[in-house]
């Protein structure tokens, strides 16, 4: 039987605060006969964070002798601006069968590797976890509780996506066209193709942008984008309305 090999793939842009408690967390929830490499696809920081990749692999080889880390092979790659370009440049120098697109501030579970794998060998090639948000809002709370099921409303990228890298390139990768949104355009392919699985053990991801812009505002914002995607707004219209409501 074939061995599956996860390559993690996390786009960056200025994650100075996160992604070195992402990287550590990684190797602590993981084992290193699972995973070819993690590979870390920047945009651009001015903040600092490539030099924390940088220093978190230096520090991860210097004792690779003695701790047996359980990854010892990180990647940094420099992209163009945009997730989409991020995420497929990193697939492109991916060399595992399986790939694991993660957000910088989202915490996969324990042995989250292993739930893939299994995934996989029972035939289910893409999917993603479900999810809990580091916040007590009801909603929230609520929105976090309906990740659980397989409704396609429920989903988006701070789940994570596998997915095997043969299908990911069969689809054609991440659509570059979309500055945001791009997740769900993948996803549509993949429920569109019946493809699609939620694996339940819960990812932790940050509500950062929930806190920053307002808990109500932000999710009216979200659903507006998704309404308008659904009567065909191109990803330029949709660029334009969260550039000028949420960042």
């Amino acid at each position: 039987m074939k061995k599956h090999k996860l390559s993690i793939i996390i786009p960056i842009l200025n994650e100075v605060e996160t992604i070195g408690n992402l990287l550590q967390h990684l190797l602590d929830n993981s084992s290193k006969d699972n995973i070819t490499e993690i590979i870390v696809v920047d945009g651009g920081s001015t903040d600092g964070s490539q030099n924390i990749v940088i220093n978190f692999t230096q520090q991860n080889q210097k004792y690779h002798r003695f701790l047996k880390p359980v990854i010892s092979n990180i990647k940094l790659l420099n992209s163009k601006r945009g997730r989409a370009k991020q995420m497929n440049l990193g697939a492109e120098n991916a060399t595992g069968n399986i790939l694991y697109f993660l957000h910088a501030d989202s915490f996969p579970p324990k042995a989250f590797d292993q739930l893939i794998i299994n995934e996989i060998e029972k035939t289910n090639l893409a999917g993603c976890f479900r999810m809990q948000f580091d916040h007590n809002h009801w909603w929230l709370r609520l929105a976090s509780w309906l990740t659980q099921f397989r409704w396609r409303t429920c989903r988006g990228g701070d789940q994570s996506q596998f997915i095997t890298k043969e299908l990911f390139n069969e689809i054609g990768g991440f659509d570059e066209n979309y500055v945001i949104y791009e997740d769900n355009i993948l996803i549509n392919e993949l429920y569109s193709r019946n493809e699609f699985v939620v694996i339940q053990h819960k990812i932790k991801t940050s509500a950062r942008s929930y806190k920053r812009n307002g808990v109500w505002k932000l999710q009216y914002h979200f659903w507006a984008i998704y309404v308008k995607r659904w009567f065909g707004a191109s990803s330029e219209e949709i660029y334009r309305y969260y550039k000028k409501n949420v960042i």
